[in-house]
């Protein structure tokens, strides 16, 4: 019913920067809230940077300063903006949307299938 396709991932300098882009489709009547979330290997999955509607953010510590997530509305995308890119920052990212189809009265969390972003010093 709904697709989530994250783009943007690649192979960075420390120092450097990416833009994530993920696209939602399908038979989507609304999307509420966007994020990103990251897992390394070993680790737990994380939340990175979260949207809402309206536009407000929220940010892990870790990348408060350094990362900017943004959404279009109209096009159904959600960004991440990473600069100043560390070799903790290596991970793959995934997309997440909380989004009501058409004919259902309430929201459901989709996630995409991930990029890899890895950072080389």
């Amino acid at each position: 019913q709904v697709q989530l396709v994250e783009s943007g991932g690649g192979l960075v300098q420390t120092g450097g920067s990416l833009r994530l882009s993920c696209a939602a489709s399908g038979i989507i009547y609304n999307i509420h809230d966007m994020g990103w979330y990251r897992q390394a290997p070993g680790k737990q999955r994380e939340l990175v940077a979260g949207i809402t509607t309206g536009g407000s953010t929220n940010y892990a510590d870790s990348v408060k300063g350094r990362f900017t997530i943004s959404r279009d509305n109209g096009k159904k995308m959600v960004y991440l903006q990473m600069n100043s890119l560390k070799s903790e920052d290596t991970a793959v990212y995934y997309c997440t949307a909380d989004v009501v189809v058409y004919g259902s009265s309430r929201s459901r969390n989709y996630w995409g299938q991930g990029t890899q972003v890895t950072v080389s010093s």
